[in-house]
């Protein structure tokens, strides 16, 4: 399995388009990857063809339906989610170009045209029901909380924000954690006692594709949309939905986490307080207006202990509860617990001062929209300089050059690991359109997959 390939799917002209004219692609096979060459219109200001590198590990024609392309990039990394690792899937393309449909689908009722993400789903529930009824033989409690299922979370991201599909489309923050790794919270609570709650993303428990789907269409009724230069309701953000296999015992365990969590901060905010306060009973300005020890106050250092030692006991209670996260990981009857396929639907990349082909009929972008864009466009391509990086082994990987690539770092790690256990790989499907009016933008898209395709080669 390669750590990374890329995908070509071209998407089907629009029954009521103008112009039926379709570019002229031919195809080069070759032993490891496909090389695509796209004639230009004789109206464009490149007259010669363009033709990408080896780059391409698969070509899906307009009339290959999603369930041939789950079957040939998505259901083959499923056993490395299925032994713990992680499988990424990204969408690429300009607006209107197919991505939304090929991750996310539009009919829920044919299994042929399942999106990507239920698509799998389906598959994934298939495989953890029968390893539930392997492991439970003795027992018929299917509430069993060693039973395995899907844990979905969906945001979307928008600029430096990040909303929770799945609650609301709250606001949520990316934090670094002093783990290294990025984190998606909600709100802060405030509860009595001083206790303040952060919680994570939230995380729907599925059991059945039924439930699957009943929260995924709830998510995706909050996805926002916007105008771009193809149509009025582009997708503006970019989606990601995490599917990880879990269990009621590693969610139970993780809610443990943000209540001990919870209690502590009070616990060490007193502690906190309690060593300021004496700290400066125990100090005095002089005449200098400089601050000296105070000879008529005497630091209670066993009252800041006292404060101290009961921080460290709560902060032992989290450490605690920690380790139940980590024994329920380690005890678990299979090793798929925790194992995920995230698929990332990237918002339309755009190209507004495009010249490379006669003026065609598209909507003019208001300042707020351009703005939007091109914030979409530098994610895009810190996203490829990301995986550049990555297949480079540069000493530094740019996860910092913007909010996607930051939430994105946990699932990287690995790529370059193929599929031994634990590890990841990614895949991309550049989502392509014929039409002739569309070809700079679709031209673009391919230059932009050429250049991750070849890094996997090392070129």
């Amino acid at each position: 399995m390669q750590p990374f390939s890329v995908f070509v799917r071209w998407r089907p002209l629009p029954p009521d388009a103008s112009d039926p004219t379709e570019l002229t692609r031919d195809y080069e096979p070759h032993p490891a990857n496909n090389r695509i060459s796209i004639s230009l219109p004789s109206q464009s200001r490149q007259h010669r063809p363009w033709k990408s590198s080896h780059a391409f590990t698969q070509i899906f024609e307009a009339s290959d339906t999603n369930r041939t392309v789950f079957d040939s990039v998505v259901a083959p990394t499923l056993p490395l989610v299925l032994t713990g690792g992680t499988s990424n899937v990204f969408a690429y393309g300009h607006s209107g170009s197919g991505k939304s449909h090929t991750i996310i689908g539009y009919d829920y009722e044919h299994t042929e045209h399942y999106g990507l993400c239920l698509a799998a789903a389906q598959h994934l529930l298939d495989a953890l029901h029968a390893i539930n009824l392997n492991t439970n033989t003795n027992t018929t409690d299917e509430t069993s909380h060693l039973d395995l299922g899907l844990g979905l979370r969906m945001y979307e991201l928008r600029g430096n924000e990040a909303f929770d599909l799945l609650n609301g489309h709250s606001k949520c923050h990316i934090r670094e954690g002093g783990d290294g790794k990025t984190h998606l919270r909600g709100e802060t609570e405030v509860l009595a006692h001083g206790r303040v709650r952060v919680r994570p993303i939230t995380t729907k428990a599925c059991w059945s594709l039924d439930e699957f789907l009943a929260h995924l269409r709830g998510g995706l009724a909050l996805r926002a949309t916007g105008t771009s230069t193809v149509h009025e309701l582009s997708s503006r953000t970019h989606a990601v939905l995490e599917v990880e296999v879990v269990s009621r015992a590693l969610l139970a365990a993780r809610e443990t986490v943000v209540e001990r969590e919870s209690e502590f901060v009070p616990v060490a905010k007193r502690a906190t307080d309690v060593y300021l306060e004496e700290s400066l009973k125990g100090l005095v300005k002089n005449e200098a207006g400089k601050y000296v020890p105070n000879p008529g106050y005497r630091v209670d250092q066993a009252r800041i202990d006292e404060a101290e030692a009961r921080k460290a006991e709560f902060l032992g209670y989290v450490e605690d509860a920690v380790r139940t996260v980590e024994e329920v990981m380690r005890m678990a009857g299979h090793a798929c617990l925790g194992g995920k396929l995230v698929l990332v639907d990237l918002a339309g990349s755009e190209f507004y001062h495009d010249k490379s082909i006669a003026a065609v009929p598209r909507l003019k972008p208001s300042p707020q929209e351009q703005r939007t864009g091109r914030q979409i466009n530098t994610d895009l391509l810190a996203l490829k300089e990301v995986i550049r990086a990555r297949a480079a082994r540069a000493a530094r990987i740019p996860y910092r050059s913007s909010p996607l690539t930051m939430v994105l770092r946990e699932h990287f790690q690995g790529t370059t690991g193929g599929d031994e256990k634990g590890g990841s790989c990614s895949r991309m499907i550049l989502t392509a359109s014929p039409a002739l009016g569309q070809a700079a933008a679709t031209v673009n898209t391919l230059k932009y997959g050429n250049l991750v395709g070849m890094v996997d080669l090392g070129k």
